[in-house]
């Protein structure tokens, strides 16, 4: 059997190396080739697990709209109201509760006589003739009510002392005058009821107690006013009294509650005329997921229950439905295909447009990924006062509207960039690639865990005997310039003494000949040799192009033949470099071994699944050219594809040397290629120097993992910038008493507890200071956490957040 490769055993090709996706005519849109019926839906390892009912679970379950990276699978999102000050502080709970029992042994020293002063000062302001003499004892009915007056006064300027010290206005503004109406009018009222509960307790039959002195001290200073108890026979001066004093009590509260204002809105509403009929009842809800609501209202009832019955009968995973939903997408935009998506569905059921593979799940799975929304969760938002209250506790996960703006992760040897970032985002995409909506391309050094063989759809070792795939250096192009462009940063992109478009014009003149003389491109040792300008090589190239039809390529030879030797030619640059991969263990790899080695193009036009091993022991610097020569291959092949209809990403392993002038100006425009690029780094040294700021502000995601030096964390602080904080200053300065009971009182102070007597003064102020520090994130950061910021394809951004890988 010779297929198209991509559903065959590794191994039993007639060639070593199968033949390139890319070349194979992609299926009509609706009509995917047939897959067999007979393959089951695999169960998937991770949440959610393909029971009966555990399928449709994940998908009924809510995922409500979230900021960038917050895991949405059954997120609660915290209430929109929920800010600091939405709690009683601690310390104005301690100070009202200090004051009122202060203020109640005031009062009931009061009552028993044992204040200092208290009678002295009581007889200064009362005639002495209401009283026996040298006592308080009312020798007249005056006596009486004026000692009643002067415990309401008393009492009154206890209340004001008691909730100025204990900052009772603050609390009463926090628990009603904060809230919306009518719970503002409902809580105020409700305190006016309490308050009148002391005040008027005769008029409450439950309650025993007595009254406040209130009532009773105002009653007594109108009989003092007015010489007697006789104004009180008058029904309307006493009943007036008692409403004066109800109204007194209610003001506060009223305007605490702020009840004209809640009067005022209704007197407005009931103005705009009678209230009209509520209407009619809406919609019946919509239908759980798992029932196929969007075809149902489309009229497919049939394929719904169909789909439905898949779900629930556990012959469907997450991986299918995702598949389904979004052929159902691509046919509810042309009318046309929906009635070949009922015919498939009717007809294979869940098994309906499954990968060319023939896969319909990964081996295995080692992350939690939610695929309705193309997500796989990495960590947790550590409850931290740096992180923003809406991210605190929240999962955080990666998907394509993240990754379309490129991310970019530092971290040393055994951070975990492989294990907690490369390897679920790897997983993530392979997963989404099996339902259609991407592809992606691994590269990373052989033997890095990032999943088994079976997992890919072309696994390409280079340098491995053992390799069935095999890759193309020209990506399938037949444009010697557009080979010449990535060829050349491939080769020398990273050396500064080599100017790039002066190497892409050398390649060019070799290139372009050798294509228009035998219709493809050079091998490796031939195209070395051509650069070396070896007259052998030349001349045969020469020869081909004796026709007239070739004359402008004849030129074309002709001027790099003049170039060799000059102190510009950049031709031994770049047969240095074409050394590297002329080497014996090479020596079946790069079309030598095959007449259609893997291209990087067939990514643009299939969702694949492809890992690219680099033999990094024994050739770490070809390692390093072809990871920097498939990077600017990628950047090439995204901004000239015309379809971008599913989303396409490159990860690098381990970026080291790879990021060039040319491969980061080509990141700027990958977002809106439908694009992305994830590059790990131990440091950010690996990258020139002058290229450091370029490339931060290229990437819209950054990530620095716990571990990095100062020198890391200085490029982080200065991407992230500043933020306005406010900070609080506590200053300590010595109290000096003139008073001597008060220097008494300090010196035994400082006997008993050492320290002088001091006093804080606070500043509070708002300063501008760096989000995170590089200090902090080269010392404060613990282990197996994270510093990550999130930009997404909207230009929505998250702040940066610690996050703990672990969780």
């Amino acid at each position: 059997m010779d297929s198209d490769g991509t559903q065959d055993v590794h191994g039993t090709h007639a060639t070593p190396v199968p033949r390139r996706p890319d070349s194979l005519p992609a299926p009509p849109v609706g009509l995917p080739p047939e897959p067999s019926a007979a393959v089951p839906a695999p169960p998937m390892p991770r949440r959610p697990p393909a029971a009966p009912s555990e399928t449709a679970d994940w998908l009924n379950a809510p995922r409500p709209e979230a900021g960038p990276g917050i895991w949405r699978f059954r997120h609660v999102p915290p209430p929109p109201d929920e800010e600091d000050g939405r709690r009683l502080d601690r310390a104005l709970l301690a100070g009202m509760t200090i004051s009122l029992v202060l203020g109640l042994f005031v009062w009931f020293l009061w009552r028993q006589g044992r204040v200092p002063y208290q009678s002295p000062l009581i007889q200064l302001f009362l005639p002495g003739e209401w009283f026996y003499a040298a006592s308080l004892e009312p020798s007249v009915w005056q006596g009486y009510e004026a000692l009643v007056v002067v415990n309401g006064v008393f009492f009154g300027l206890l209340v004001y002392g008691v909730g100025r010290l204990g900052n009772w206005s603050e609390a009463l503004r926090h628990v009603i005058a904060r809230r919306e109406q009518p719970v503002r009018a409902i809580r105020s009222a409700l305190g006016a009821l309490l308050v009148l509960v002391f005040v008027w307790p005769q008029a409450f039959p439950a309650v025993s107690w007595d009254a406040l002195p209130i009532a009773t001290p105002v009653m007594a200073l109108m009989a003092l006013c007015t010489g007697g108890y006789q104004v009180f026979e008058n029904e309307f001066v006493t009943y007036g009294l008692y409403t004066l004093i109800t109204a007194a009590v209610l003001w506060p509260f009223a305007r605490l509650g702020d009840w004209r204002g809640l009067v005022r809105s209704w007197a407005a509403d009931s103005r705009k005329g009678p209230k009209l009929p509520p209407p009619p009842p809406g919609p019946a809800p919509v239908a759980p997921r798992a029932q196929w609501p969007e075809l149902r209202g489309a009229g497919q009832h049939q394929a719904a229950d169909v789909l439905a019955a898949e779900v629930l009968g556990g012959r469907m995973n997450d991986v299918d439905c995702v598949r389904v939903r979004r052929e159902w997408s691509t046919a509810q935009q042309r009318s046309a295909l929906i009635a070949s998506f009922t015919e498939t569905v009717l007809r294979q059921g869940g098994a309906a447009w499954t990968h060319p593979s023939g896969a319909r799940d990964l081996p295995s799975r080692d992350a939690l990924h939610d695929l309705f929304v193309g997500q796989v969760r990495i960590g947790r938002c550590v409850p931290e006062e740096r992180n923003p209250r809406a991210s605190r506790g929240a999962g955080i996960a990666l998907d394509p509207t993240v990754l379309g703006t490129s991310l970019l992760a530092v971290g040393p040897s055994g951070a975990g960039k492989t294990g907690r970032l490369i390897r679920p985002v790897v997983e993530s995409l392979s997963l989404q690639a099996l339902t259609g909506s991407c592809a992606v391309v691994a590269v990373c050094p052989a033997g890095t865990p990032l999943g088994a063989d079976d997992a890919y759809d072309v696994v390409v070792k280079l340098g491995d005997p053992a390799s069935t795939h095999d890759l193309d250096l020209y990506a399938g192009t037949t444009d010697p310039d557009e080979a010449a462009s990535f060829l050349a940063e491939g080769l020398v992109g990273d050396l500064d003494a080599v100017d790039s478009r002066r190497a892409a014009t050398t390649l060019a003149q070799v290139l372009g000949p050798y294509w228009a003389a035998y219709g493809r491109f050079p091998s490796v040792p031939l195209l070395r040799e051509l650069l070396e300008g070896v007259p052998a090589a030349v001349a045969d190239l020469r020869q081909a192009l004796g026709s007239q039809e070739h004359a402008a390529m004849r030129r074309e030879l002709d001027a790099r033949i003049r170039q060799q030797g000059s102190v510009a030619d950049p031709g031994p640059a770049l047969a240095d470099r074409l050394a590297l991969l002329d080497r014996p263990a090479f020596a079946d790899f790069f079309g030598a071994g095959s007449d259609s080695p893997f291209s990087l193009r067939a990514v643009v036009h299939h969702p694949m699944r492809v890992r690219i091993d680099l033999p990094e022991r024994g050739h770490a610097e070809a390692s390093r050219l072809l990871a920097r020569l498939l990077l600017a291959q990628f950047n090439a092949m995204a901004h000239t594809r015309a379809d971008r209809e599913h989303f396409i990403c490159l990860v690098l392993d381990d970026a080291t040397r790879t990021v060039t002038a040319e491969t980061v100006r080509g990141m700027q425009r990958l977002r809106s290629a439908n694009a992305g690029v994830v590059l790990a780094l131990r440091t950010v040294s690996d990258v020139p120097e002058p290229l450091q700021g370029p490339l931060y502000a290229t990437v819209g995601c950054r990530m620095a993992f716990s571990g990095i030096s100062t020198w890391d964390g200085r490029r982080f602080a200065e991407a992230w910038g500043k933020a306005w904080i406010e900070t609080r200053e506590v200053a300590q300065h010595a109290v000096f008493a003139d008073q001597p009971m008060t220097r008494a009182l300090h010196a035994l102070r400082k006997l008993v507890t050492g320290k002088t007597v001091t006093r804080d003064a606070v500043t509070v102020r708002q300063v501008e200071r760096e989000r995170w520090s590089a200090s902090e994130l080269a010392h404060a950061m613990p282990p197996g956490h994270a510093v990550l910021s999130l930009t997404d394809v909207r230009g929505e951004y998250a702040p940066p957040l610690l996050v703990d890988l672990r969780g």
